[in-house]
């Protein structure tokens, strides 16, 4: 069993223990889906797990199309993607049919995550950053309206949207 896992270790780390070289960490990723291959792995993207959420999934899915070369030169051919989802979501919503407005969404939003990649973030991360961001404005809105001697409820959306508008322009905490 030893000997079985120190041999997978050699025979998976050519650019270590061999003569393969490896400029980077994208050759290394390379080599290493390669071997995976060679091994008998089905496909590229088998190794990743079906239990993962399902924007760390599509990252995933997507760092390890690009190591076989799937992957756009630049951000603004992945721009232009993320446009054309967006024209074929509002066409699915015009025809009012919710499964393809579903699946347009997800594209969209697997879409706006390869974006996200090429600009160096993790989506999962700004996507958080954008919930705290909007609990904190939402509860000061609660607070406010409270304040002034009103609950939520009972505001129309524009005296909600007057109040959420000054928060916003507030500094950051």
């Amino acid at each position: 069993m030893i000997n079985g896992i120190s041999e997978k270790l050699i025979s998976r780390h050519p650019h270590i223990y061999g003569d393969v070289k490896a400029d980077s960490a994208e050759e290394v990723k390379k080599n290493w889906e390669n071997l995976k291959l060679k091994e008998g792995k089905k496909s590229v993207i088998g190794g990743v797990p079906r239990s993962l959420p399902a924007m760390v999934k599509a990252m995933r899915l997507q760092e390890k199309a690009k190591v076989v070369g799937f992957e756009w030169e630049n951000r603004d051919q992945v721009w232009e993607k993320v446009e054309e989802e967006t024209r074929e979501l509002k066409e699915a919503v015009a025809l009012n049919n919710p499964d393809k407005v579903e699946e347009e969404l997800g594209d969209l939003f697997f879409s706006l995550i390869n974006y996200a990649r090429f600009l160096q973030l993790d989506a999962e991360n700004a996507l958080e950053r954008t919930n705290k961001k909007f609990i904190h404005r939402f509860t000061q809105m609660e607070s406010k309206a409270l304040a002034d001697g009103k609950d939520l409820a009972s505001m129309s959306l524009e005296e909600m949207d007057a109040i959420w508008n000054s928060i916003k322009k507030q500094p950051n905490k």
